[in-house]
């Protein structure tokens, strides 16, 4: 299986390159990606020299084009396509149906992949997107199990991707409305999901209280871990109860699954993570790579330091190994 591994920025991108990857995927710093936040992404000029850097160690380039068009605007998104095409990208990483139509149409030679923004997580979907757009691989939404995920692969005549490490989304990836309730930017278009610039942390006695827009996300206890303040991961009042009512703030680990994912048919595993840092980017590829290569038996101790560097220091193989009732 290729190790897909995430760059927020040239330093994070030859970090990457150096530990491993088999391929990194990155963004302009625009809004036609998903994780448009101030400091991260790349420039024309940089994104042409980290891909001729990857060249040059037999590693491929993945540029994520993957928010929704607004309409009026879609001049932005068809030019980022064609800047990523000119300057050498190996694939093109889409959740649009109109851009996927664009660069089927204009590039059909350019390699295809349905991006997880698309949600397309059955046969009928996945079918339609090779078909209409010659779609090559489908990065599937983390909430299948490994069943789901094989039943699914013998079903379909496409590359198939899927998470294995790094922040966990599973609120029907590309339809998520949560985050903009809370501050009026969208995951969907703008590409900013929970942006620092709503997010605020305050001591309240022995309690971290953390803030997203207008909102209590959560509130920490002395010993715990304060989480960064998502509203999908928040603390929320059920009838009597307090709890995560959609999702625990913890990090994706799929190690345990590895060979179960490989059987299933599975072409690529997905690290998440172009919003951290190169020492953590560098940490976490060199360790899965290690972790692909190793017997089963002693996969865990490779990968356990990188729990310290997780979301909320706790991970979980989310629906990968869900009993679903």
């Amino acid at each position: 299986m290729e190790l897909i591994c995430p760059a927020g920025t040239p330093s994070a991108f030859r970090e990457a390159v150096d530990a491993g990857a088999d391929a990194v995927y990155c963004g302009f710093r625009d809004e036609t990606n998903a994780r448009n936040f101030p400091g991260l992404n790349f420039s024309r000029p940089e994104l042409k020299e980290s891909i001729g850097y990857a060249r040059s160690k037999a590693v491929q380039t993945f540029v994520a084009l993957n928010t929704f068009m607004r309409a009026g605007s879609e001049a932005l998104w068809y030019q980022a396509a064609d800047d990523a095409v000119a300057l050498g990208a190996d694939a093109l990483i889409l959740a649009d149906f109109g851009l996927m139509a664009y660069v089927a149409e204009k590039y059909p030679d350019q390699r295809l992949h349905v991006s997880v923004q698309a949600s397309a997580s059955n046969r009928d979907a996945i079918r339609f997107l090779v078909e209409a757009f010659g779609a090559k691989r489908v990065v599937l939404p983390r909430i299948l199990t490994v069943q789901d995920i094989a039943r699914l692969t013998r079903q379909i005549d496409c590359e198939v991707e899927v998470f294995a490490f790094g922040g966990l989304c599973v609120m029907a990836e590309g339809r998520c409305s949560l985050s903009s309730y809370a501050t009026g930017k969208s995951p969907n278009m703008n590409g900013v999901c929970s942006p620092a610039s709503h997010v605020k942390y305050r001591q309240d006695g022995d309690t971290m209280v953390s803030e997203l827009g207008a909102y209590t996300i959560n509130r920490f206890g002395p010993d715990e871990a304060s989480g960064y303040p998502t509203l999908c991961k928040g603390r929320f009042e059920i009838g009597d109860a307090h709890g995560y009512a959609f999702e625990d703030p913890v990090s994706l680990d799929v190690v345990d699954q590895l060979d179960a994912l490989r059987e299933a048919g599975v072409s690529a595993l997905k690290i998440e993570g172009r919003q951290r840092g190169k020492a953590y980017v560098a940490e976490v590829v060199s360790s899965m790579k290690k972790a692909l290569a190793a017997p089963a038996g002693e996969r865990s101790a490779l990968v356990a330091r990188l729990r310290s560097m997780s979301e909320g220091q706790r991970t979980t193989a989310g629906a990968y190994d869900k009993r679903w009732r």
